[in-house]
């Protein structure tokens, strides 16, 4: 009998011992899987791309909002130097207003572009300055144009291009500070540009973010960094402009349900307490003898 008592417990033991490896196993990996996501370094790098570093935008925070100054300032980034070859086919007007501009200020830019409208009495079309239902305007008439103005090379449509890459907004201002010159080896065609960021790192896009090459109304210093935060902050507005209030109705819920989470514990442990702890007892009668029946 003793020795089978000593047997369980080495079963138990070397039971409890695989357990632990398995566990450590798996967090191992866990960890492990992680560091790599976040540091990847392989040997077909240059293919895929540098893996952006996490840059500190506000918005990416838990509780975290836009910078709607740095939007404002993004769509002026974007309207002097990112429009003449990017579109952004799913932003309107109206959609800056209350957001980075005053409904005036978007009227007045609005009307600075020529919309084809009509037809009109005579069945003919005409231009128009622009309204604040119109979209923000394409650089080219389309698809043909643009690619024969760019070698080729087609510019996506910049509205959902912080969703549209992988590393977001990280992706994106990596993308716009990257340039630098081809390490040795390296062969970069003609009409082409090295950057490490990009998936070959050979991109049509020239280098077109510079210290000074914008000035913003605010006097916030227009170096090449905050010039390409600024437009990065006003994408991935565009890519999600109900942010900020998907973040407030997190909030509210979250005190909602933790306000109702409270009201349960108190109600179960001051309500429900007596019943759960109610012991019942049962008392039989002492005498089992049934009763005779009367006599006539």
């Amino acid at each position: 009998r003793f020795s089978s008592a000593q047997a369980g417990d080495a079963k138990v033991k070397t039971y409890n011992a695989l357990i632990g490896a398995s566990v450590a196993t798996a967090v191992g990996s866990g960890v492990g899987l992680y560091y790599l996501d976040k540091n990847s370094a392989h040997a077909n790098m240059e293919a895929n791309g540098l893996h952006p570093a996490e840059y500190p935008f506000p918005q990416n925070k838990l509780f975290g909002t836009y910078d709607h100054a740095s939007i404002r300032r993004g769509f002026i980034v974007f309207k002097e130097v990112c429009s003449a070859c990017h579109s952004l086919d799913l932003v309107y007007w109206r959609n800056l207003v209350g957001v980075a501009f005053t409904e005036e200020e978007t009227r007045g830019m609005a009307a600075e572009f020529e919309y084809t409208d009509g037809p009109n009495e005579k069945g003919d079309m005409f231009q128009r300055p622009g309204k604040l239902t119109d979209p923000i305007p394409p650089p080219y008439a389309n698809e043909e144009a643009a690619r024969a103005a760019n070698a080729g090379a087609l510019p996506p449509d910049l509205s959902l291009i912080t969703k549209a890459r992988h590393g977001g907004v990280d992706y994106i201002y990596s993308l716009l500070t990257g340039y630098c010159d081809p390490p040795a080896g390296v062969e970069i065609r003609e009409g082409l540009n090295y950057n490490p960021y990009f998936p070959g790192g050979a991109i049509a896009m020239a280098q077109n973010i510079f210290d000074g090459v914008v000035e913003f109304e605010d006097g916030t210093p227009n170096t090449a960094s905050q010039i390409a935060k600024d437009v990065v902050t006003f994408l991935n507005w565009a890519a999600e402009p109900e942010l900020d209030d998907r973040k407030k109705i997190g909030v509210k819920a979250l005190i909602l349900f933790s306000t109702l989470t409270a009201i349960a514990l108190w109600a179960k442990r001051n309500r429900w307490q007596t019943l759960k702890t109610r012991k019942i007892v049962y008392n039989p009668p002492k005498n089992w003898n049934k009763p005779s029946p009367p006599k006539n």
